[in-house]
């Protein structure tokens, strides 16, 4: 155990001040949040710094899964439109609008992307279940954050972090730059990941007596003060590990770049946590919870009421069993003696408004939106574009979001690592003359629907065109053809390596040119010849008649 001086107690303080702090500050979401878990049941949330006991029951109070379900459709609908699995859904490209056609930088920039998604998918990194979580925590809570590891010797490792774990705060402009985690390790945990000489003596006694006993920790990781760009051994964010009961610092550090990825779904103003889809319709799904259990109750009476009966029958008696002779429920006059309640309920009218409210969380998760974007059978090519561009232009806002605060933070971060490592291929020298920063191309499907009717545009056009250069061909000279297609070829995620430059192309046309005149040389050699055959004969038959010949004299 390693052992601690004045300097570090004090940052341990500091830190577990200001946690604290954050702590009270998301009191009010935190209620917000277990309300929720407890109303959607979809999962065992800590929200009181106790585990629940795994495999315990959380669906008491659900009698609805609608909200449930739509949240998994909405994690599937972010997944497929943000990050499917089955596509690259973005790219690289270069910083500065000159180098947007250089061969070099194109093929550079498309290699680092293939490095990016080969390390991204790989099954060891975990990414794409926990970029789900992330979607699912969205849809629940309305804030998710991603922790992007970087394991020595095993690469990038991807890892979703429960809400209940994080505090966050903002800088000036809005943008999460300080986030504590407290989470609990047992001892055999916090030695597994930090080592004996790292953990307390607290920590070392209980790994002998009880390795399952667990500690609270926190992880901090906020600006750097120190922080002078260009300057080696200084990180941009400076971080710590802090075994919290005995204000232990286990570890310090620091980050290039943020290993936390924290994504809000709305905003409201003077708010630091995100809104949810469930917290926007949560009276709703509570108001669904309650009717349900009523309609179930109303139709359990009806399908199997209450019964009255005459006090002179013994209720241990009677045989409610399908089949069933109960003895003595007829009176001697013939009357029944046991006679179901009938309420008058009216399970229909109960029904009709659970449809209404189903429709409203449907509407709150998107379902109904990401539906519309699923191509119809019976439509047109051009009325499904219109309607994904329609849909898609009202997801624009809430997407963009996630693809700014969740997806590129995480992007940066593993660029970040990548270079450090080495695995990354030389970055050409123009781009390092521009700074040497690259930006974020997204190419996701959803991407793609705001952007495709421009390249429509330019195709109906272009038929256009070439229909009316049948009766006037000088038509087509409005067009630059090469533009065109680079355009299109861009819009739909067309690779860089396959698409020859501008300079290329200018030399093969410079190529095709010459070898027209080196053509057309050779075509016109033989007339040339018989000219200069025919000539130089002209001549020796003048010379052969004299002057006389060349005066017309006879």
């Amino acid at each position: 155990m390693q052992k601690q001086n004045d300097g570090a107690l004090d940052r341990a303080n500091r830190i577990i001040k200001r946690q604290s702090q954050l702590e009270s500050n998301r009191s009010t979401f935190k209620q917000q949040w277990q309300e929720i878990d407890e109303q959607i049941g979809t999962s065992p949330s800590y929200w009181h710094n106790n585990i629940n006991t795994p495999g315990k029951k959380t669906t008491d109070k659900v009698f609805d899964t609608t909200a449930a379900q739509a949240n998994q459709r909405f994690v599937a609908a972010l997944s497929s439109t943000l990050t499917p699995r089955s596509q690259k859904w973005h790219g690289l490209k270069a910083p500065v609008p000159q180098l947007d056609e250089d061969k070099e930088v194109n093929v550079y920039l498309d290699s680092v992307t293939n490095i990016l998604f080969a390390v991204r998918y790989d099954p060891a990194a975990n990414f794409e279940s926990q970029i789900n979580e992330c979607y699912s925590s969205l849809g629940k809570y309305g804030t998710a954050c991603m922790f992007i590891d970087d394991e020595v010797g095993k690469g990038i490792r991807y890892k979703s972090i429960p809400l209940s774990q994080i505090y966050i705060a903002e800088n000036s402009a809005g943008i999460v730059d300080t986030v504590f985690r407290k989470f609990r390790y047992t001892a055999y945990q916090a030695v597994d990941a930090w080592g004996k000489d790292k953990v307390s003596e607290k920590i070392l006694l209980a790994l002998d007596k009880n390795p399952e006993q667990e500690f609270d920790f926190i992880h901090a990781v906020y600006p750097n003060e120190d922080y002078l760009p260009g300057k080696a051994g200084r990180f941009k964010f400076y971080s710590c590990y802090i075994e919290r009961e005995t204000r232990h610092v286990i570890s310090e550090g620091g980050y290039r770049t943020m290993p936390y990825a924290v994504s809000r779904y709305i905003t409201e103003p003077n708010e630091i946590y995100g809104r949810s889809p469930a917290m926007l319709v949560l009276p709703e799904i509570k108001t669904l919870n309650r009717a349900r259990k009523a309609v179930l109750q109303g139709a359990e009476k009806i399908v199997n009421p209450p019964l009255l009966a005459h006090d002179d029958l013994l209720a241990d008696g009677l045989n409610t069993q399908p089949g069933g002779i109960n003895y003595g429920a007829i009176g001697e006059d013939g009357r029944l003696l046991i006679q179901p309640l009938q309420t008058g309920a009216r399970v229909d009218i109960g029904v009709d408004q659970i449809n209404q409210m189903r429709q409203a969380i449907n509407d709150a998760f998107l379902v109904t939106l990401f539906q519309i974007l699923v191509e119809d059978r019976t439509m047109t090519a051009t009325e499904v574009e219109y309607r994904q561009q329609e849909k898609g232009q009202m997801l624009a806002p809430t997407m963009g979001r996630q693809q700014a605060e969740l997806l590129a933070p995480m992007i940066e971060r593993e660029l970040d690592i990548l270079s450090m490592y080495g695995i990354l291929p030389p970055m050409p020298e123009v781009i390092l003359q521009f700074g040497g920063a690259i930006e974020i191309k997204y190419d996701a499907p959803l991407n793609k629907i705001m952007r495709s009717p421009e390249a429509i545009a330019i195709l109906n056009t272009l038929q256009t065109a070439a229909g009316i250069a049948q009766f006037d061909p000088s038509v087509l000279q409005m067009f630059d053809i090469e533009e065109a297609m680079r355009t299109i070829a861009e819009i739909r995620g067309v690779p860089a390596k396959i698409i020859k430059s501008t300079e290329e192309i200018a030399a093969m046309k410079a190529a095709q040119a010459q070898q027209q005149q080196l053509q057309q040389v050779l075509q016109a050699a033989p007339i040339a010849a018989q000219t200069a055959k025919d000539f130089a004969q002209a001549q020796q038959a003048a010379t052969s008649a004299g002057p006389a010949a060349n005066l017309g004299v006879g």
